[in-house]
Formats: C-alpha cells, sequence, structure tokens
C-alpha cells in the first residue's frame, strides 16, 4: 500500500493521470497522509471507480484542454481556499518507429504529457503566487534522456518536460514555488503493454532487477512535496532502480 511519512493535512493536493498506475499510487499516498486530494484523468469511469476506493475527489478532465484545466483549480479553490502541491503525471503512448508516426500521434502524445504539464502549472500558478508557495512535481521519463527505439513522440514529450521543469523552477523560485520531476521506472500499464520476453530483457538491465511497484514512487515525490525539501528546486530524481546509471 502506498505510504508518505509526511504529514500533508490541511494542503490541497492535484495529481493528473489518477485513475490507475503511478497516478492513482501517489494520490492514495497523500490522502493517507491527512492531504484533500484531487484525482484528475481524462477516463471519468476509472476515475470514479479509482476515487472511491482512494477516498479523494475524482475530476474527470482532459489535460490538453485550457477551459477545463482551468475548471479543475477552480475547483480546488472553491473547495479548500489553496493548491499546495500539483504532480502532473497524465501521459499516454502512441507508439511507432519516427518514419511511420502519423502527425496525430505526434501530436497527441505532446500535446498530453508537455501541454497538460505547462496548462496546469500555468493555472496553478497565480494561487501558488497569492499564497506564497507550492510545490510542482512532474513525471518524466529515462526515455526523455536516452530516447528508446517505436518512441520518438514520447522522447520528445519527456524530454520537453525536463526542460519545461528547470526553467519553470527559475521563474518560479521568486514566488516560493519549487518545481521538480521524478524519472520514475514503474511497472505500470505501460509496462505491461510490452511482450514478456522484451520485458525480462529490460528488467535484465535493472541493477536492482526489476521494475518497481507504483507505490515506490510516493516516497520521492512526498519527499519533494515536503517542506524538507523546500531549497530543492529544477532536479530531475531518478527512482528507477538504477537503470539511469
Amino acid at each position: 500500500m502506498p505510504t508518505c511519512s509526511f504529514d500533508f493535512t490541511g494542503r490541497s493536493v492535484v495529481v493528473t493521470g489518477a485513475a490507475r498506475g503511478v497516478g492513482r499510487a501517489l494520490a492514495e499516498a497523500f490522502q493517507r497522509s491527512g492531504a484533500a486530494v484531487f484525482m484528475i484523468d481524462a477516463d471519468a469511469a476509472e476515475l470514479d471507480a479509482a476515487a472511491a476506493d482512494v477516498g479523494a475527489i475524482g475530476l474527470p478532465a482532459d489535460v490538453t484542454d485550457t477551459d477545463a484545466v482551468e475548471a479543475v483549480v477552480a475547483r480546488v479553490i472553491e473547495d479548500t481556499g489553496r493548491l499546495d502541491v500539483l504532480v502532473n503525471n497524465a501521459g499516454i503512448l502512441r507508439d511507432g518507429v519516427s518514419w511511420k508516426l502519423t502527425d496525430a500521434d505526434w501530436d497527441a502524445v505532446l500535446a498530453v504529457h508537455v501541454g497538460g504539464t505547462y496548462r496546469f502549472t500555468r493555472a496553478a500558478t497565480p494561487h501558488f503566487r497569492g499564497q506564497g508557495g507550492g510545490r510542482v512535481i512532474n513525471v518524466t521519463s529515462y526515455t526523455g534522456l536516452r530516447g528508446n527505439p517505436g518512441q520518438a513522440n514520447y522522447a520528445a514529450a519527456k524530454a520537453g518536460i525536463i526542460g519545461f521543469t528547470k526553467t519553470a523552477a527559475k521563474e518560479l523560485a521568486r514566488f516560493g514555488v519549487t518545481v521538480n520531476a521524478i524519472s520514475p521506472n514503474a511497472d505500470t500499464r505501460m509496462i505491461a503493454s510490452i511482450p514478456e520476453e522484451r520485458r525480462a530483457e529490460m528488467a535484465g538491465g535493472i541493477p536492482l532487477g526489476r521494475f518497481a511497484d507504483p507505490a515506490e514512487m510516493a516516497g520521492a515525490v512526498c519527499f519533494l512535496a515536503s517542506d524538507e525539501a523546500a531549497y530543492i528546486t529544477g532536479v530531475v530524481l531518478p527512482v528507477d532502480g538504477g537503470i539511469s546509471i
């Protein structure tokens, strides 16, 4: 079960891509630590079930839709009066070798990963400024640094998130806002879509010998969201079993 050793009582947390996998595990960890958690996902049916299980508020929204994103942030402020932590985790895959990717596949992946991260951060910033601080944690990937055949769009999107994280960290520091990222290596539905033989080969290349359970991402994210991490910003923290060494 996802655990978080920090106390977030009285704080509001938004997690995107929260219906399953890493996003759901993070939402559960924050919920168990006392936060008011808002789970965001485009899959309304799966989100409703997940939010009920976690005990959080589920708000269906497309992270590529500016109006929908701003409505989510407005709802969080209306319900709690504040927004303390934003976790930008939403993502999709549209894999294919670069010369066969369609414009639609390219655009969709960048719109969700980079566009969603940007839109939610932009919408949250006025509230962070008004309350004198906040935390943004973005989810990137080892693929954004090293590339991966068949995932040119995904690699470009994840590299874009790294660049955005570092730029936003510099821009928002004056307002007491930290912006960091994690680079996970968790056993999610995206990993499950890879053929079993290839998954075993990939796991063999991880120094710790396995993919993480999504719940194992919670400790790193909770730390970056905590008061103890107030002097850390612009960092991309690998939570990947050593694969990026």
